[in-house]
């Protein structure tokens, strides 16, 4: 008589990007091990599991089944080997398993009905009056945790004003996270579900931003972005087939020959040990503090490619 399939339920706490790159592992599990699994989760998105073919319901009291807390310990060794973060969740879910896993995908899997793909966009819906324009989507701020990732807001907004006529703009941002509102784009800032941002990004022609969940999106959907790296992260943690990864490593020497993985530019005097986690080298007077090494990183940089792909948008 045939085994039956083993009850997994994964879970993770952690922020809707790392979900993002967690949805790998389940797609490689099943692809390795065709119908030797059946995998149910826990996190704080579901929307980025919804129509996961992978995704069976099974109860939090189901005897049979093992739970799992997902983790990634494989970014403590990221400056030192290759490792992809896409990778770390399947990776570590085989160690768990005891069994050979690698990822299958070289980027987070969304599932969007028929009748998703075919809805209009917010743009259109209120903006556009149904007209379908080409639109960018961009990510102009930052969490408190890890302030290090904002690029100069100043910066953001030479962009939108050099390539007006070109995109269309669309900023978009969590509420309670610090977003300085743009000029001369759409402003949808805490305005959408997970799933109606999923919904824009599926039809945006480019994103732009930090290391972010608008990152992985468009990574799902095969969209170019922008990567604001600077110095923080190592070039080979974070890298989709479609993203531009502009970075500093090597030309500062916080970051000569690593990332630096610091949290914050200045101390914001919340109690977070993140406060002693600081930029070694904050540039002051701008709108908002930020890294040199983000600083470093020039709008025309960013506007060569922006205007790569709204030559083929036309």
């Amino acid at each position: 008589m045939p085994k039956s399939p083993k009850k997994l339920i994964l879970t993770c706490g952690l922020c809707p990007g790392d979900i993002m790159t967690m949805t790998v592992a389940v797609h490689s599990l099943h692809e390795t091990y065709p119908g030797q699994y059946l995998t149910d989760v826990r996190t704080p998105c579901p929307d980025i599991w919804q129509n996961n073919p992978h995704i069976t319901p099974i109860a939090d009291n189901d005897p049979e089944a093992t739970r799992i807390a997902m983790e990634y310990p494989q970014i403590h060794r990221s400056n030192q080997t290759p490792i992809n973060f896409v990778s770390c969740y399947t990776e570590y879910l085989g160690e768990k398993l005891g069994r050979p896993l690698y990822a299958r995908s070289n980027r987070p899997l969304l599932y969007l009905t028929d009748q998703e793909q075919g809805w209009v966009t917010m743009l259109q819906q209120h903006f556009t009056h149904g007209r379908r324009t080409p639109y960018g989507v961009l990510v102009a701020g930052s969490k408190c945790d890890y302030t290090i990732k904002q690029w100069p807001v100043e910066y953001y907004q030479e962009v939108i004003d050099r390539t007006l006529g070109q995109f269309q703009w669309v900023q978009i941002g969590e509420t309670g996270h610090n977003h300085p509102r743009l000029e001369r784009c759409i402003s949808i800032l805490g305005e959408t579900t997970h799933r109606m941002l999923h919904r824009l990004v599926y039809h945006a022609s480019i994103g732009v931003g930090p290391v972010t969940y608008l990152m992985h999106l468009c990574a799902a959907f095969e969209k170019p972005y922008v990567y604001l790296a600077g110095g923080r992260e190592p070039v080979t943690f974070l890298c989709y087939p479609k993203m531009h990864t502009l970075h500093t490593i090597g030309a500062l020497p916080c970051c000569q020959n690593n990332a630096c993985w610091k949290s914050r530019v200045v101390p914001l005097g919340d109690g977070d040990p993140k406060d002693k986690q600081l930029c070694d080298h904050p540039v002051l007077g701008l709108k908002t503090p930020v890294a040199k090494c983000m600083a470093m990183l020039q709008p025309d940089d960013v506007i060569r490619i922006v205007q790569r792909y709204a030559r083929l948008a036309v």
